[in-house]
């Protein structure tokens, strides 16, 4: 999470914005988005003229002569008058019409977005805080959206709430995508599962980058994410084009509905879908119900994975607890049909305080691979008790930390085959979980240690207190005689 002089920087950003009669906290990370769009065109575009003078690559600018100007590091330098006529005028028309020769998710959502900064002086003094940000690393711009993210107090109406990078990362790299992957996240948001997936395969991957259909791939047909909010659809796809994906398909769709067409094309799904709200049986998928006959939308989300998936594909989703235990028909039919019909390979129980201060809902991630003809046997348990951050609604930086952990032992899962119920993770055998009710709380599972604690009998427990009690009678009769 973000801390320190930057956050304080953004803070004051955020006071020009409000100061400035910006205050809806959307409008302001749109706002603060664009921007930092632009500027990292700029950025990019300069790394770019760099490398063609170090190793003589050539490449198409996108900036052409007559438009140098529109350039960051041009006009941040102007007066305050001329800035906001070039920005308003030039410049936000220039991103608008990006890519607008292709399909793409960036020229969709870009179309009926605006430039609403109202006056010159405001302007300036945002690109003066903006400028002001460091961004030469990666982990930094990760940072920075966490933090403006955290600045929407409220979940959706529909129940969703921002992902702790953190928590994403962790996701990630318990799946570790490859080259080939095709990934999605049906609730994208901000795009924040998919961007950590392109900078693991960055790290983990980079030859892929030298190998000119893996870059084809990269940069057009792994990445999907799809999103009801127009805004969070720009901002995603913006985030995507930022951290280096050129097409990223961000699409406006309602996953769930019929318009959602997408079966056995992901190796790999992320995510953390609205775990709030319920839809009526004429808004969702005929094909969903009769997975599970259900309004509730965590369940119907469930459903909706195994018929994107191919089969050998993936998925990491968090689950509110509910999913795990809930006893009514549609609960145990959908966890019933992954463990039959699929492989269910873990559920990693995390603490309530994960997704303070938005909400306090207990949570767990299930991981399960499509298969369409079982394989379940043991289950592999984790009873997560910290994430680095305290559990309240301060959320502030704490030693404890099991992430670390998870991802060591859930990439050796055969050193786990002789864990004991009372530790951390251990498996339970699909046996046991069909004889619970196909029940998968850690809790039903879990033993703990009872340390057995020896008392002094009552009768010497009476003794000392009379004896002490005698001792404090005699002082006050000494006490008495005194005065």
């Amino acid at each position: 999470m973000i801390t320190g002089e930057i956050k304080n920087k953004v803070d004051k950003i955020w006071e020009i914005f409000w100061t400035g009669g910006i205050t809806n906290p959307l409008s302001v990370i749109e706002q603060i988005t664009y921007l930092l769009f632009i500027r990292g065109l700029d950025e990019m575009e300069t790394r770019k003229e760099k490398e063609t003078v170090v190793l003589g690559i050539g490449f198409e600018p996108l900036f052409a002569e007559d438009k140098q100007h529109l350039r960051w590091n041009q006009f941040r330098n102007f007066e305050a008058d001329r800035m906001y006529k070039i920005v308003a005028e030039e410049v936000f028309p220039f991103i608008k019409t990006l890519h607008a020769d292709q399909d793409s998710a960036y020229a969709k959502y870009m179309a009926d977005a605006f430039f609403m900064i109202p006056t010159p002086q405001l302007l300036e003094k945002i690109v003066t805080g903006l400028n002001a940000l460091s961004m030469d690393d990666r982990d930094t711009k990760g940072d920075l959206y966490e933090y403006l993210l955290s600045k929407v107090a409220t979940s959706g109406t529909n129940g969703q709430f921002r992902t702790p990078r953190h928590i994403i990362r962790m996701i990630v790299y318990l799946l570790k995508p490859t080259p080939e992957d095709a990934i999605v996240d049906p609730a994208a948001g901000t795009a924040g599962f998919l961007v950590e997936a392109g900078e693991y395969l960055r790290q983990h991957h980079a030859n892929l980058f030298f190998d000119a259909r893996l870059k084809a791939h990269y940069n057009n047909n792994m990445f999907f994410g799809y999103d009801m909010d127009r805004t969070m659809l720009r901002i995603g796809a913006m985030n995507m084009m930022l951290h280096g994906v050129d097409s990223p398909n961000i699409e406006y769709k309602d996953s769930l509905s019929e318009q959602n067409l997408d079966t056995n094309k992901y190796t790999l799904i992320m995510t953390n879908p609205p775990f709030k709200g319920s839809l009526d049986y004429e808004a969702v998928s005929g094909d969903l119900l009769k997975v599970t006959r259900t309004k509730k939308t965590e369940l119907l989300f469930l459903s909706l994975f195994l018929r994107m998936l191919r089969v050998g594909g993936r998925c990491a989703a968090i689950v509110p607890d509910g999913v795990l235990f809930g006893s009514s028909n549609a609960h145990v039919a959908i966890r019933k049909e992954i463990i039959e019909n699929h492989r269910l390979e873990a559920i990693i129980s995390m603490p309530s305080g994960v997704f303070k201060p938005y909400a306090g809902v207990s949570t767990a991630i299930m991981i399960f691979t499509k298969t369409g003809a079982g394989g379940t046997d043991n289950v592999w348990f984790y009873d997560m008790q910290a994430d680095g951050y305290s559990l309240d609604d301060k959320r502030n930086p704490v030693t404890d930390n099991d992430i670390e952990d998870i991802i060591a032992r859930f990439g050796n899962l055969a050193g786990e085959a002789d864990r004991k119920r009372t530790d951390k993770s251990f498996f339970v055998s699909k046996t046991e979980i069909v004889g619970n009710g196909y029940d998968l709380s850690i809790n039903k599972y879990k033993e703990t240690d009872h340390v057995e604690v020896e008392y002094e009998r009552p009768e010497e427990i009476l003794r000392v207190i009379e004896e002490k009690e005698k001792l404090i009678m005699q002082g006050i009769k000494d006490i008495r005689g005194l005065l």
